[in-house]
């Protein structure tokens, strides 16, 4: 079993030691057994409630699934699976048995599927029916890939899950697997080129548990939790299976996609003691008619977010409505969950907080150095859970894992006191007559005015060519459009920022183009 302690020197960050013969599965699972939870609530999804002994028994009967199908140790499977109690099963059940499961986006096309197959050479593939449509049109391309399992009631004329658990064995002996194996994979977003297959380790999935859930959430056995981020999203997969299951929680999952309804309906009945978003989500909670009333989720304790910075308004809106902080964060699909992150107690909106335990992080200059404290450099991460390589993508690799260091492509700038504010992606960052201007904080700007639900804000040329900041804006319900609301939009900007920040163009939009985990997609709006 892991263990927590501090590093060999002085005060060096903390960190998890983790024996070399290690599965995550089999440590997940049997920690809660063995701390005698076998009947306590591991997950509740749409459709019912399930133990800690019956997620036990249903990963015990995948492996056999997958060891009948002939299904070796290092193989891959394809998950594509709506947040139901399957998908704890499947991913549960590959990992155990030393298998290497796939978690992959449910909301990309078929020829986002099409690429992954392909990349990955995934020997089965387990699917959502409601999901089936996107992949029966291109499975059969795929030489390497064996056997399609489906979640539901209609097999699609491939195999049933639920027919295939009944018939196998409760029963499984974990593989052999060290702390080092090839653990989980999930691709990347893919916002700027194809998906990368980013690689993990058996050690990685606790290293986040232990660093962020309990030293940062303070998550505990008595926690009940929903996070409106899916499972196959590296945010959503810590939040809603390895932080609740490293401490014997149980996990709230949501099938369909997190509308406010949807979100505040699950809120409302399961009154969760921590509540995991994302800076959109917050912001249509927000504007919503249905928002929660303060003491309406007693248990509610903390909330977190992360996908992108969160706006200092939406933070302290939150906050004086419910009385509840938002500890904002940031992570990547690189390092799987959140390494810089605001402390309850000392939440500092506008900001991303301070680095968490086990971590360190450095900014880097153009000119490959450390920057002085108060200029902006690129965001570097020096962390245990970081990603083995990208899959197949060797230059890749090298670009973005450089040793202990992690590259983040996130633009920062460190306050004197040690708090860290975002800046921008690195291919965002406008430079705007030879100064750098961070979107973001244009963006944070614009969404202190009453009328502005969301907004994206982009480099743009002038008609002399240079690059100038240009506002999307989407406007809560029942705003008018107006040439003065444009005006007065730019003119709010300059009296909050440095005028040169202002965005010379303002166009209205119904809906911003986002990433399936909630990103907005500003290389789109480029």
């Amino acid at each position: 079993m892991p263990e927590l302690s501090t590093a060999d020197h002085g005060v060096s960050p903390p960190r998890v030691r983790i024996p070399r013969q290690y599965n995550a599965a089999w440590d997940l699972i049997q920690r809660n057994l063995q701390a005698g939870r076998g009947n306590k609530a591991a997950f509740i999804d749409d459709q019912g409630s399930y133990t800690y002994g019956e997620l036990a028994e249903r990963v015990n009967r995948f492996g056999n699934v997958l060891a009948g199908l002939g299904m070796q140790q290092e193989e891959r499977v394809m998950l594509c699976l709506l947040d139901t109690i399957d998908f704890p099963t499947a991913f549960l059940g590959c990992i155990q048995a030393g298998i290497v499961p796939i978690a992959a986006n449910t909301l990309l096309t078929a020829a986002d599927y099409d690429f992954m197959l392909g990349d990955s050479r995934a020997r089965t593939l387990v699917v959502s029916e409601a999901l089936w449509p996107a992949f029966a049109n291109i499975v059969g391309k795929h030489k390497t890939l064996k056997n399609i399992i489906v979640s539901g009631k209609d097999a699609k004329g491939n195999l049933l899950l639920g027919e295939l658990m009944q018939t196998s064995g409760a029963s499984f002996e974990p593989a052999a697997t060290t702390c080092d194996d090839f653990c989980f994979w999930l691709y990347s977003s893919g916002s700027t080129g194809t998906p990368k297959g980013t690689v993990h380790l058996h050690s990685h999935l606790i290293q986040t548990a232990e660093l962020y859930g309990r030293a940062i959430l303070g998550i505990r056995e008595n926690d009940l939790v929903f996070s409106a981020a899916k499972l196959f999203f590296a945010y959503g997969l810590g939040n809603g299976l390895t932080f609740p299951m490293a401490v014997g929680a149980t996990a709230v999952l949501m099938g369909e996609r997190p509308t406010p309804q949807a979100v505040f309906q699950r809120l409302r009945q399961h009154q969760p003691t921590i509540f995991y978003g994302v800076p959109t989500l917050y912001a249509a909670l927000l504007a919503s008619p249905d928002m929660l009333k303060r003491g309406e989720i007693a248990p509610l304790r903390v909330c977190t977010s992360a996908g992108e910075a969160l706006p200092a308004d939406i933070g302290k809106r939150w906050t004086e409505t419910l009385g509840v902080e938002i500890l904002d964060g940031i992570g990547s699909t690189e390092m799987l969950h959140i390494f810089l992150s605001n402390r309850a107690g000392e939440v500092r909106y506008g900001t991303t907080g301070k680095p968490v335990p086990g971590y360190e992080v450095r900014l880097i200059g153009e000119d490959g150095n450390v920057v002085s404290q108060g200029d902006i450099g690129e965001l570097q991460i020096k962390g245990p859970s970081a990603a083995a390589l990208y899959w197949n993508n060797r230059e890749k690799s090298r670009h973005t894992f450089m040793g202990d260091w992690t590259r983040s492509g996130d633009k920062y700038i460190e306050t004197a006191d040690g708090y860290f504010q975002y800046c921008g992606r690195s291919d965002d960052m406008l430079k705007v007559s030879g100064i750098y201007v961070s979107p973001f904080e244009v963006e944070a700007a614009l969404m202190t005015h009453p009328d502005i639900l969301e907004a994206a804000v982009v480099a743009h040329a002038d008609t002399d060519e240079l690059i100038k900041p240009k506002a999307y804006v989407v406007l809560k319900p029942g705003v008018e459009v107006t040439d003065q609301l444009s005006e007065a939009l730019k003119i709010h900007v300059k009296e909050k920022l440095a005028p040169y920040k202002y965005p010379r163009w303002v166009e209205f939009v119904a809906e911003l183009p986002k990433t399936a985990t909630g990103k907005i997609q500003r290389f789109k709006l480029r």
